[in-house]
């Protein structure tokens, strides 16, 4: 049996548990379990009886243990092939004291055996007690050790509970029952404080909700993926298969790498219960083979990068290297520059007419060896002048220049701002594009090159639109919450925006467009400074942690690059999203209006970004004056 246990679901194969409701014998069933395929048991950990036996006398002075010895399992079986199932039928937020604290024996027990999660149901919106005796129990468990919240995908319509907690939900507004069980899982994890450890068990059952409701449940921090036996159909050879619905929610969430724990008696005789285990590898071995874009971010998923700053910083080799692997981007730039060669010298000049071409932040030559194909491929002459300010990089261009280029490229170690060529440009090409378009400060370079553009000289990209959408996950927020730094604004974590490959989030609505530059500037006395307010109508009930930054550019007349999902360029990898956390998450109810306010402000020596929501409640201005994060000029 592989010792995959909890948490170590990241290999192509699907990782799966199987639970049972009662193991009369722990150890044969383990190996039961495993001669079947699976990885791990999902358990009780205190026999059925123990209710009974607790509350009822003569049953309650019955001499013995309470549950089964630790010693039937070695430790480090109890370590990695064990979740351990807490009773059904304890009621922590009970009003009678002593079912309250017989409810809270288990979690102790759990933490005594070392077993890596802890399976937990909720069955309603308000659980205080279990929620401050889990948190209580996570403060004592080993570090690695993880609970599941077991919350079904819809509620059950039977049951006095679930009655009280629809009414509940109906007094607010939204009565739907695919809201309610969101509404349970929200209000805990928020008892909880977001805790890292505190995941979320899906169960999924015979009904599925709307997409906008799975869609928001793909946002929270899933674990497990709880199916019962009794979903699955019959194909024509008598094997256990799902719906096509079905299958399309096992696929997305097997990309979250959730484990799958399969419950229930098997429904499908003869067939052995393996028959229900290979549908599942089935179903992960035929999901859509990854994107260019995500075999390169394989590895980065949810994790937090402080964006670029070239202009302060001068980058490393490697960086460097990464960019220029981008099978798209350098491509589309020799598309442009091509195009508006053919456009600027007529066809009877392409002798005479030599267009001098100004690469800015020329790195380590790309962007000129895509001018100089465009201008083979074009049969046009030009004169190339590769302006960086990294020395080091400055380096390779002349390595390049020796070698290769000739006396067709001249090489300038100067900073593009502050140098002014021998002879006016036609055509100024710059790669200076961060993730949300301006924030690696292309519009202050530009702008300070344009004097050495001619009258009717030509910029590439020539104008470029930042975007953002409002998002909820659990798991950036987290990152981002985990990121404080002692000598800091003690919420300056929140108050900078990061660069991430967005994977475990729900975007609640279509971005829309922020910031808009072009260039040749038409107005030079223009400040750079920018104020948009931007309305989003929510479609669902969840949680709005952050904003996810997009950008799009026209490069030159129909060429053009973009990271908005709805038009991202295919195979393009250089960029990854950027987000803009909230200090604080913020309950949003279907049908309401989450509306931002954002701010590009402009100073002589750095710019920087100020942000708040302001319906449908106010946040905290994010970022005032540039006091946890500016990009310096």
């Amino acid at each position: 049996m592989a010792a995959a246990g909890p948490g170590a679901a990241g290999t192509a194969r699907v990782s799966s548990g199987r639970e049972l409701g009662c193991v009369p014998e722990v150890a044969a069933a383990l190996g039961a379990v495993a001669r079947q395929g699976f990885d791990f048991l999902c358990a009780p950990l205190f026999h059925p009886r123990h209710r009974r036996e607790f509350r009822l006398l003569p049953a309650k002075e019955r001499p013995g243990p309470q549950t089964r010895s630790d010693l039937l399992l070695a430790g480090r079986d109890w370590n990695t092939l064990i979740v351990g199932k807490v009773s059904p039928w304890i009621r922590p937020d009970s009003p009678l004291e002593a079912v309250r604290r017989n409810s809270e024996a288990e979690l102790d027990f759990a933490a005594y055996l070392g077993v890596p999660a802890v399976l937990l149901s909720l069955r309603g919106p308000h659980c205080p007690n279990l929620a401050r005796g889990l948190c209580a129990h996570l403060q004592g468990a080993p570090h690695g050790a993880a609970v599941w919240v077991r919350v079904p995908l819809l509620a059950p319509e039977d049951g006095r509970e679930d009655v009280i907690a629809n009414e509940e939900l109906v007094n607010e507004g939204d009565g739907r029952q695919e809201e309610r069980t969101w509404h349970w899982w929200h209000n805990f994890r928020t008892l909880c404080d977001y805790n890292k450890r505190v995941g979320l068990a899906l169960e999924v059952g015979p009904d599925l909700p709307s997409a906008e409701a799975i869609d928001r449940w793909l946002g929270e921090p899933l674990r497990a993926a709880i199916l019962p036996t009794s979903i699955f159909l019959t194909n024509k050879k008598g094997f256990p298969v799902l719906s096509r619905p079905h299958q399309r929610l096992l696929g997305r969430l097997l990309k979250l790498e959730v484990q799958v724990v399969l419950w229930g008696a098997p429904h499908h005789e003869p067939k052995p219960l393996s028959a229900y285990l290979q549908y599942l590898e089935h179903v992960g071995q035929n999901r859509p083979p990854p994107s260019a874009y995500e075999l390169f971010a394989r590895g980065y998923e949810d994790y937090l990068q402080c964006p670029l700053q070239p202009l302060m910083d001068n980058l490393e080799s490697q960086t460097y290297e990464v960019f220029e692997k981008d099978p798209i981007k350098y491509s589309q730039y020799q598309q442009a520059i091509y195009k508006c060669l053919l456009d600027r010298v007529p066809e009877e000049e392409k002798e005479t007419n030599v267009q001098v071409v100004l690469v800015l932040g020329a790195g380590r030559g790309p962007l000129v060896n895509a001018a100089l194909r465009a201008a083979r491929m074009a049969q046009r002459r030009i004169r190339v002048y590769a302006v960086e300010k990294n020395p080091n990089a400055v380096v390779t261009l002349q390595s390049w220049q020796y070698e290769e280029w000739g006396s067709q490229v001249s090489v300038v170690p100067r900073d593009m701002r502050e140098w002014r060529p021998p002879e006016a440009a036609d055509l100024l090409v710059s790669e200076l594009l961060g993730s949300f378009g301006d924030n690696e400060l292309a519009p202050e370079c530009l702008d300070g090159a344009q004097p050495c553009l001619k009258e009717g000289g030509v910029s590439i990209p020539c104008s470029y639109t930042s975007f953002l959408a409002p998002l909820s996950s659990s798991k950036l927020y987290n990152e981002v919450r985990g990121c404080r730094e002692r000598d800091r604004h003690p919420e300056a974590q929140f108050e900078t925006p990061y660069v991430v490959r967005l994977h475990n989030f729900h975007q609640l609505a279509a971005p829309q467009p922020c910031f808009t530059f072009r260039h040749p500037k038409p107005d030079p006395s223009e400040d750079n400074s920018r104020y948009r307010v931007l309305s989003f109508p929510v479609g669902v009930t969840t949680a709005l942690h952050g904003f996810a930054g997009y950008f799009e550019t026209t490069l030159y007349a129909d060429v053009t690059l973009s990271i908005r999902p709805e038009t991202h360029s295919p195979g393009m990898f250089s960029w990854f999203p950027i987000f803009f956390p909230l200090k604080q998450p913020m309950a949003v109810q279907a049908g309401q209006r989450v509306v931002l306010s954002f701010w590009r402000r402009a100073a002589p020596q750095k710019v920087w970004y100020e942000w708040a929501v302001t319906e449908p409640r106010c946040s905290a201005l994010h970022n005032p004056a540039g006091r946890s994060y500016t990009i310096g000029l």
